[in-house]
């Protein structure tokens, strides 16, 4: 069998471990192991039985160990966690992240915490307390405690030392770039270790270093208030403060991208009226019948209320529709295209306030704008539905029923989908949960009412159509 340089897909090598587990040529295997990347790894775990991950995991050195299980599910890191003697649990945990460990104790069953912080060194024991006691979703229950401080008053050269020392002992999230504290461990500045290395060995660190105070992220901002900061000022690297401005962990961007990632998720769900769950991404892998159900039954029973609604829109109007039956040829584009209108501006909308393009502040020029776009998007669109109805039809009354149907309930959309978000985020809701078929809905039947008042206006002087 050939043993690769290095692997990407997991397909790849999984044949090749399978037939090394068969013949039970372990040592072949651990060589083997070590040519492929950690995260293929953890992602062709599930494909393995409960005996072949216990054996593969005690052929890993422990750096490997340690990178392959900081990738794992939770589910796959408790059942390592119960399986691997605790000598080499304790090697594990104590090389992976703070971070990472606050992730995997927030998740474990009172008794397996207990087990854990038995096999943590007090400090990192403490470190995993500090963090997981800040609120879910905000920067300090996502930050590391693992970072480098230098002084102001060390030259550069006992600031590399005090860098490199902290590096080759693996305890430090990020050295790309270091923080400068008092000695209440109060922020005073950070320097990149760029920065740091050019410098003239013996210049002090007060004078080369930069302020932060707009990049400084307090402990209590939220997850989507990070990522908006990571992204405007094109950060690898945050400090995260107290209210005293302490230095309490360091924020980096890879951890950043896993919070756009759930984020993402999380809005996809809510605009397809799926129940998210923290932006839990659907693996069928793992679904189940009921888990599928759940997430989905409660916004469908409620958009079929609205549906009830539309039906019985219907059935008020039953006498225009009986005595012009092309009034319903129409009723599909008139719908659909509202539709259509109030779901691309709700998204637009949502998405600006994620960014923070959109905010309360300026939501009555956000308005004003929509309006005025509406406005002409409604007549153009109008025009090309009168037309097409008078094509169809040849009956310029309908025609003209039809246009100023379209053209009302395209302003009538665009309006639904700037107000629901920005009055959602008003009272306090995400505004994501009020898009898509929300929107559709109601202009579906908002737009059904208008359509059918201004047909009954019209219909003494329209033609019967056989």
């Amino acid at each position: 069998m050939k043993n690769p340089k290095h692997i990407q897909c997991w397909a790849l090598f999984f044949p090749e471990i399978k037939e090394y587990l068969k013949q039970q040529k372990y040592q072949e295997l651990k060589k083997f192991l070590n040519s492929i990347h950690p995260v293929d790894l953890a992602e062709g775990w599930r494909n393995f039985s409960s005996r072949e991950k216990i054996i593969i995991f005690k052929l890993f050195d422990t750096r490997m160990a340690i990178e392959v299980f900081e990738e794992l599910d939770i589910d796959d890191q408790k059942f390592i966690l119960t399986a691997v003697d605790d000598t080499a649990m304790t090697d594990i945990l104590s090389g992976m992240a703070s971070d990472d460990q606050a992730k995997l104790f927030g998740n474990l069953s009172d008794k397996a915490k207990k087990k854990m912080v038995s096999l943590l060194r007090k400090e990192d024991a403490d470190s995993v307390r500090k963090i997981t006691e800040y609120p879910e979703n905000t920067a300090g229950n996502m930050m590391s405690t693992d970072f480098v401080t230098l002084s102001p008053e060390m030259t550069a050269r006992q600031a590399l030392e005090k860098v490199q020392n902290s590096a080759r002992l693996h305890r430090v999230e990020t050295v790309s770039v270091v923080y400068v504290v008092n000695a209440q461990n109060v922020l005073l500045g950070g320097i990149t270790l760029r920065r740091l290395i050019a410098a003239p060995q013996d210049i002090k660190i007060s004078e080369i270093m930069s302020p932060v105070q707009i990049i400084k992220i307090p402990a209590d901002t939220v997850h989507s208030e990070i990522s908006n900061k990571f992204t405007k000022y094109n950060l690898t690297a945050a400090p995260v403060v107290d209210e005293k401005n302490r230095l309490v962990g360091v924020i980096t961007i890879d951890d950043v991208v896993d919070v756009i990632h759930r984020l993402a998720t999380k809005e996809v769900y809510e605009i397809g009226k799926m129940s998210p769950e923290g932006g839990e991404i659907i693996s069928y892998e793992k679904a189940t019948v009921f888990g599928l159900v759940k997430r989905r039954i409660g916004w469908l029973i409620l958009l079929l209320l609205f549906d009830f609604l539309t039906g019985t829109i219907l059935k008020t109007f039953e006498h225009a529709l009986s005595t012009v039956v092309a009034l319903s040829f129409f009723i599909p584009m008139l719908l659909d295209t509202g539709g259509n209108a109030g779901a691309q501006t709700s998204i637009t909308i949502i998405r600006g306030l994620a960014t923070g393009d959109v905010t309360l502040k300026n939501a009555f020029k956000i308005v004003r704008i929509e309006i005025l776009a509406a406005l002409v998007m409604s007549l153009a669109v109008g025009i090309v539905a009168c037309i097409r109805a008078m094509l169809l039809q040849g009956d310029v009354t309908l025609a003209i029923v039809v246009g100023s149907s379209m053209s009302l309930i395209i302003v009538l959309a665009i309006l639904t989908g700037v107000t629901l978000p920005l009055l959602s985020k008003k009272i306090g809701l995400d505004p994501a949960a009020l898009a898509g078929p929300i929107t559709t809905s109601v202009v579906d039947v908002a737009g059904l009412v208008l359509y059918f008042k201004i047909a009954s206006f019209f219909i003494p002087s329209l033609r019967v159509l056989k």
